[in-house]
C-alpha cells in the first residue's frame, strides 16, 4: 500500500519561532493554489492539517497523497485530522478503537507526521481519556506531533502530554479582547496555537502582537469569515503574501 514515507522528504524539526499552523484547507482539487503555496520553500509553516473527508476517508486519495508529499518534501509536517466530538470519541473503548483505526489509515496512506485532535475537550474530567488516546497514537508513531484542538484554554494538565495546544480559535472580534490563562506562562510560546478568522488587513500587526504578548508561536490569521455551510479555514487569506513576510521579519512591540 503506497504512502508518503516512500518519497524523498525533508524531516521537520522541532517547532521553533513564529510560524503558521494550517487548520485544514479544502480538498486539493478545490483549493489547488492554497496547497501549492504552502509548499513554497521558505514559507514559515510549522504544520498543515490533512482532512480528506471528515477524517482519512475510506480509500487512498491520490490528490491528497500528492499534496501531502509536496509539503513533506520541503520539511512541513502533515497532521491527520482526528475528530474527538468534544470527547465523545474517546469515552469508550469502541469509540477509541474507531479513532485509532482512522489514525492507522492516515499513517498507511499518507505517512502523516502526527495528528490534530479536533474539538478536543478542555475540562479536567476528560483529561485521562485524552491522555490514554494520545498514548495510543504515540504507540503508532513514537515521534508523532500531537496537537490538541481545544479552542480555548484547557486544564493545565493537558500540556503535560501534548506537543501543542490550540488555546484560541474564533473571530477577531473576540480575539482582540481575549486574555491568556496565567498558567501558560510556565511554558514556551512553541506550545500554543491561535487560529483567528475575520482579521482585517489593517489589524494584522495588532493581531500578531496579541499572539506574541499571549505567548503563542503557531498562528493562523485570515480575513475569511464564517458563513453558513463554509469554513473560514478552507481558503487562503487574501493577504497571504503580506502575512508571510511579516512573520518572516517579525513585528515590533
Amino acid at each position: 500500500m503506497p504512502h508518503l514515507t516512500s518519497t524523498t522528504s525533508t524531516q521537520a524539526g522541532p517547532v521553533t519561532g513564529s510560524g503558521f499552523g494550517i487548520p485544514g484547507y479544502a480538498h486539493p482539487l478545490v483549493a489547488p493554489k492554497e496547497w501549492a503555496d504552502l509548499a513554497r520553500p521558505g514559507a514559515p509553516v510549522h504544520w498543515a492539517v490533512l482532512n480528506v473527508a471528515g477524517g482519512p476517508g475510506t480509500r487512498l486519495d491520490p490528490h491528497c497523497l500528492q499534496a501531502a508529499a509536496r509539503l513533506r518534501t520541503v520539511g512541513v509536517r502533515v497532521l491527520g485530522h482526528l475528530e474527538t466530538a468534544h470527547g465523545a470519541r474517546v469515552r469508550t473503548a469502541e469509540a477509541v478503537s474507531r479513532l485509532i483505526s482512522d489514525a492507522h489509515r492516515y499513517l498507511d496512506w499518507y505517512g502523516v507526521d502526527g495528528f490534530l485532535l479536533d474539538r478536543c475537550p478542555a475540562d479536567r474530567s476528560t483529561l485521562p481519556d485524552i491522555q490514554r488516546t494520545v498514548g495510543k497514537l504515540r504507540a503508532l508513531r513514537d515521534d508523532a506531533h500531537i496537537v490538541l484542538g481545544h479552542n480555548g484554554h484547557p486544564h493545565p494538565g493537558y500540556a503535560e502530554f501534548a506537543d501543542q495546544l490550540v488555546t484560541f480559535r474564533g473571530p477577531w472580534s473576540d480575539y482582540r479582547w481575549s486574555q491568556v490563562a496565567e498558567w501558560t506562562a510556565d511554558h514556551p510560546p512553541e506550545r500554543f496555537c491561535h487560529f483567528v478568522h475575520g482579521v482585517p488587513r489593517g489589524h494584522l500587526d495588532e493581531a500578531l502582537r496579541i499572539a506574541r504578548w499571549q505567548g503563542a508561536a503557531t498562528i493562523y490569521f485570515t480575513d475569511r469569515i464564517r458563513r453558513r455551510g463554509t469554513s473560514p479555514w478552507e481558503t487562503m487569506p487574501g493577504y497571504w503574501d503580506e502575512i508571510v513576510s511579516r512573520i518572516g521579519t517579525g513585528v515590533s512591540e
